[in-house]
């Protein structure tokens, strides 16, 4: 049967990667991302019943109306919160204020505002999952990403706290993608991001890894195999 897959962060990298996965695999995506011309992109591209819209996690009133007008008539099974930023690599005192800001914003408090937005609908219908993008930087640190360590940290332990609060038959879990060949991986590691993973060989192993988490794993801490 299918599910309806709510994504942030669609408009490149894993959030791209996995809509694609999910619709050819016969799934329904709600997604939202900041970039006009790509949900313009993908609303042209992917028709009813399919939606995107384009949408700042990090503003709660924008992400609010986005859940009310999406769940008027279904209800996600998978609430997949991916949208995030990294910060330009430098040591923590040299992050300026905006820099860091913004990056909580959208990591930490754009996770909280989706899953306050859509948690209820699922609630009441007794179901579904919370996935929360983590990181391997979420479980371990180096230096000069203390600004994005600091927030998938926070990530974890928010996403342990919240499954401890869904009632039995839903879960909430952290998942580190692993490290694969994106934008924000070369913001870090330059020409050598190119040595792992692309996003296209990433996708066959999450797409169908993600489809195959259920409520038994509520509180768990995941790692996409081979990513």
């Amino acid at each position: 049967m299918p599910k309806t897959i709510v994504i942030t962060g669609v408009s490149k990298g894993l959030g791209r990667a996995m809509l694609e996965g999910f619709i050819q695999a016969g799934h329904i995506v709600w997604g939202c991302a900041r970039s006009e011309p790509a949900i313009a992109e993908l609303q042209s591209e992917y028709r009813h019943p399919h939606q995107f819209d384009v949408v700042d996690v990090s503003d709660v009133a924008q992400v609010d109306a986005w859940a009310t007008q999406q769940c008027r008539n279904a209800v996600p099974d998978l609430m997949i919160n991916n949208a995030a930023l990294i910060n330009q690599p430098a040591p923590l005192w040299e992050v300026p204020a905006s820099e860091f800001s913004q990056l909580i914003e959208v990591n930490i408090v754009g996770t909280v505002n989706v899953i306050r937005a859509f948690l209820p609908a699922m609630l009441s219908a007794e179901k579904g999952l919370v996935i929360n993008f983590s990181s391997g930087w979420g479980r371990s640190t180096s230096p000069e990403v203390a600004s994005y360590c600091a927030s998938k940290w926070a990530i974890e332990g928010l996403t342990q706290a919240l499954s401890q609060e869904l009632p039995s038959g839903m879960g909430a879990i952290a998942l580190n993608p692993g490290i694969i060949n994106t934008d924000m991986l070369k913001i870090c590691f330059g020409e050598s991001a190119s040595a792992y993973s692309s996003v296209q060989q990433w996708q066959k192993q999450a797409v169908p890894f993600i489809l195959g988490l259920t409520p038994r794993d509520n509180g768990a801490s995941l790692t996409v195999p081979g990513g």
